[in-house]
């Protein structure tokens, strides 16, 4: 119950994101929710390898390379979900930026505990 709790917010984060950046679309809820499935997994597979492999620049730019391979990684699901579309690669970075901003605040909005 609580993934898929965690899937519907992130869900949300995505359609609230998109609304608020120009550059980001989202054509329906069912795109959010795929979209949030394939960035749970991708975060969960190939994330932790990028990171390994890219841990000499990641430690010289101090953690900011993250925010690269955050972008690289909502590219690739918007050109694998139809229905999803980012234009560009800093509109990206602006987008994981506030998806982590809004996902954050859902969840503590609705588990204050945690």
């Amino acid at each position: 119950m609580y993934i898929f709790v965690k899937w519907l917010l992130n869900a949300c984060a995505i359609m609230i994101g998109a609304y608020l950046l120009t550059g980001v679309t989202v054509s329906s809820f069912w795109a959010a929710l795929w979209v949030a499935l394939f960035l749970g997994l991708i975060n969960v597979t190939l994330k932790p390898i990028l990171v390994i492999l890219t841990l000499p620049i990641n430690i010289l730019t101090l953690g900011l390379f993250t925010f690269i391979i955050n972008a690289v990684l909502i590219i690739l699901a918007s050109s694998v979900i139809k229905g999803f579309y980012v234009s560009g690669f800093w509109t990206a970075i602006l987008f994981g930026i506030i998806l982590s901003i809004i996902s954050y605040l859902l969840n503590k909005i609705l588990n204050p505990k945690a």
